[in-house]
């Protein structure tokens, strides 16, 4: 009985691993480390009253392991050589995109599966000439190389992009060059502002998925899609896009398509507690979109989750009680809850007094509300709010300036949550990988981040 049972056994692996996959699907939240996963599963839980954690799709698939993430250049990389590294297999210094560190071309495997007829999307919630996206289709020295980065797009081929627009949608080097949108268009994509607008144009040839807004600026420079902590009505969402994605790329026999998280960071350099937790949760409902397809191709479906770095080094723990729950007080990102208050000063100039920023913080983050503040907290909330006054002490992140009492207000929730953060940059932290799916076994144990592309390009053989 026993040999029969390793017999089959042994028959299963190896239809698994003979089976091929025609759809595959690679997400990387950006900046997304193991913590990041769990804190959202825990929040998830202590806002129903729960001690523990409700897992995230991802966290569900039957297959994990971990990710070593270092650059050919230093021990913590950043999101170019991480993100090239994910494309293609190929390690390269901190700030090159789709190249290795002599200048040669890293050519990525959705490159390699484009020139075998597969359908391609790739897509993102921030900018799509963003150092992630770039790596699966671009080949630049700098990432800061926009403009070169954005002909690269139009020169791929490939069938979807979503996401938000071009950063640098016109060459600051060359006048006379031609706008981005301009070539996009040349290159025979369709552009769509909006998820109904693309589901008028799901059997174009190619399509361009970004905020209208972006659109209608052709001239100015592209931002992220708005925190999902912040979105309203009508936003544009990761979700959505992915949704696109599989409906338009369904017209192809093969796909391929990543999906990058890329506000998770964000929230990682400003060290944003609950905007980071809405964030991660927010990807997973884009994971789960594609799960929902696996379900339907469970023999020909490969979903494959990982991240290209951990940021911010957060920390479950600061020496009190776990309270995650009180992050649900907050209602805004602090990016947001910034530009509020500016707006404030700028409505009530020296008049605004600190009664009304009491009253603001207790409706927007459940400070002096729902959250106790000691004397020492408000006088250092006060203080804040005296240098905001001033425009003085703000803090300056990657990808945000964020006024003092705004700054300063965050921190004390994160506080009063049980949340603690090492750095607002990038750490060497390995990072989570998920797998589902036809070649899903390749994906478990410890690996490094150069193994998970040619195991995804494995799959597909």
């Amino acid at each position: 009985m026993k040999r029969l049972l390793l017999s089959a056994w042994l028959l299963c692996l190896a239809v698994a691993i003979m089976a091929q996959a025609k759809y595959v699907f690679f997400f990387i939240g950006d900046g997304m480390g193991p913590n990041q996963v769990l804190t959202a599963e825990m929040y998830q839980a202590a806002v129903k009253g729960q001690n523990g954690r409700v897992p995230l799709c991802m966290s569900q698939f039957p297959y994990s392991g971990q990710a070593a993430t270092f650059s050919a250049s230093d021990g913590i990389t950043d999101s170019a050589a991480a993100g090239t590294c994910l494309a293609s297999g190929k390690k390269t210094n901190n700030g090159m995109i789709g190249q290795t560190p002599d200048g040669v071309p890293a050519y990525s495997i959705a490159s390699q599966l484009k020139e075998e007829g597969w359908g391609i999307g790739i897509m993102s919630s921030v900018p799509i000439d963003h150092a992630t996206p770039a790596s699966h289709y671009a080949h630049a020295e700098k990432r800061s190389n926009y403009y070169l980065i954005g002909t690269h797009l139009t020169e791929s081929n490939f069938d979807f992009f979503g996401g938000g627009g071009f950063q640098r949608p016109n060459d600051k080097h060359n006048p006379s060059a031609p706008n981005l949108y301009d070539l996009v268009r040349q290159a025979g994509y369709t552009l769509v502002g909006s998820y109904a607008d693309a589901k008028k144009h799901l059997q174009a040839d190619k399509l361009l998925l970004v905020p209208q807004t972006d659109i209608d600026h052709p001239n100015r420079g592209a931002e992220a899609l708005p925190y999902a902590i912040d979105q309203q009505e009508g936003d544009l969402n990761l979700a959505q896009i992915v949704d696109i994605a599989i409906q338009h790329l369904s017209q192809h026999d093969r796909f391929f398509m990543m999906a990058e998280g890329g506000k998770i960071d964000y929230a990682g350099h400003g060290n944003d507690g609950a905007t980071n937790i809405h964030e991660v949760i927010d990807f997973d409902q884009a994971i789960q979109v594609a799960y929902r397809f696996y379900e339907q191709h469970p023999d020909e479906t490969l979903i494959v989750v990982t991240a290209d770095h951990e940021t911010g080094g957060m920390a479950l723990g600061n020496n009190q009680p776990l309270r995650l729950e009180r992050l649900a007080y907050q209602q805004c990102s602090s990016d947001t809850l910034s530009a509020r208050l500016t707006a404030l000063c700028q409505q009530y100039a020296d008049q605004l007094t600190w009664k009304q920023v009491k009253a603001f913080l207790a409706d927007n983050t459940g400070l002096f509300d729902e959250l106790s503040v000691t004397d020492e907290e408000e006088k250092t909330l006060q203080t804040a709010y005296e240098n905001m006054m001033r425009q003085q002490e703000s803090l300056k992140t990657l990808y945000a300036d964020i006024n003092a009492l705004a700054a300063k207000a965050k921190e004390l929730v994160n506080h009063k949550a049980g949340l603690g953060w090492t750095t607002h940059s990038h750490t060497a932290t390995a990072v989570p990988v998920f797998a589902v799916g036809v070649g899903a076994e390749r994906f478990t144990g410890w690996m490094d981040n150069s193994d998970i592309a040619p195991r995804i390009y494995q799959a597909t053989r």
